[in-house]
């Protein structure tokens, strides 16, 4: 079965702060990431549901990465995908 994506996936490793009223603040690592969203690997923690809008900020920069808003669009065994909200 073929993909068909938007945007094609990169494998690449960040820490990533999340944070929502539910869960309160998680920091997760990233599995990859594209121009239109990222999965992060959230192992045995439970997210909230698809549909759900949460923040992110990636960490370990020099100065503080902008704190941008994603949407959950698929939760999986040990991790769940992010879509980017651009304004």
């Amino acid at each position: 079965m073929s993909e068909s994506r938007n945007h094609p996936r990169i494998p690449m490793k960040a820490q990533v702060k999340i944070t929502h009223a539910s869960f309160g603040e998680l920091v997760a690592t990233t599995r990859d990431i594209s121009d239109g969203g990222i999965f992060l690997i959230t192992k045995d923690f439970d997210m909230p549901p698809v549909g759900t809008v949460i923040d992110g900020q990636v960490q370990g920069l020099h100065g503080d990465a902008p704190v941008l808003k994603m949407e959950i669009t698929r939760v999986e065994e040990g991790g769940v995908g992010l879509r980017f909200i651009l304004n």
